[in-house]
């Protein structure tokens, strides 16, 4: 693969083959190699069968499948240590997360951005549909990273999970395969000095169930606790 693109697609449950029909259309007209590696977590729903159908007529797709794990950023750190792609990329196998927007990721990468995020709030009113709580929920979780962000980058969608980033940009991070919240730690974290960030209406769930529950609360706390002891160390810099 090279410069190409390795794009992880965590799956549970999903729509799997309506999700994959999209990348491709989105991806084939762009002139990047790519591989679509889906990180099944041993579902249920028979997302293993139709991927590997997929996969049949298509090389570019592969199947990786754990068995008892769990976790969305250990599911993406996975799939990413399993291509040689320069280019790294996540998106959600729900449907909420538009395919459509890949091209304009890919491009601010080519571009010369560090990472590229599809973001909610950007243009402002990507979570227009969610009920008052979860707005502000979402929007306190942000706002409590601001903090942690390196100077001279200002990131308004730190929780998304949908990015693009160069490989180098996370070399010699270890990172923590817990959680939810790849994202935030990779800007806390990794050597990236340039953002692109894409607007996008966050759609319905078409599979699956939302992960937010009290176990996923406590480890982002846990999160926070040590990204801050990361952008400390930065700010005092070495003794």
């Amino acid at each position: 693969m090279g410069d190409g693109l390795g794009l992880v697609i965590p799956t549970l449950e999903a729509t799997i083959g309506a999700l994959l029909d999209r990348v491709r259309a989105n991806l084939n007209g762009l002139q990047i190699d790519y591989e679509l590696l889906v990180v099944d977590d041993d579902s249920t729903d028979g997302t293993g069968e139709v991927v590997r159908k997929y996969s049949g007529s298509d090389p570019r797709i592969r199947l990786l499948v754990r068995r008892g794990c769990r976790g969305l950023a250990g599911a993406v750190l996975y799939g990413w240590d399993r291509t040689d792609a320069n280019l790294l990329g996540v998106i959600d196998a729900d449907l909420q997360h538009p395919p459509e927007l890949l091209p304009a990721l890919v491009t601010a990468i080519q571009e010369g951005q560090d990472i590229a995020i599809a973001s909610r709030y950007s243009a402002g009113n990507g979570i227009a549909g969610w009920n008052p709580l979860r707005r502000a929920i979402s929007r306190l979780s942000t706002w409590i990273t601001v903090p942690l962000q390196k100077a001279g980058i200002r990131v308004r969608d730190l929780l998304s999970g949908f990015f693009m980033l160069r490989r180098s940009c996370i070399a010699g991070v270890r990172l923590q395969p817990e959680g939810f919240k790849l994202l935030l730690e990779i800007l806390v974290r990794g050597n990236i000095l340039s953002v692109a960030e894409i607007p996008y209406n966050f759609g319905l769930r078409q599979a699956g169930k939302s992960k937010a529950n009290l176990r996923v609360g406590l480890d982002y706390l846990q999160l926070l606790g040590r990204l801050s002891r990361s952008a400390f160390s930065r700010s005092v810099g070495p003794s």
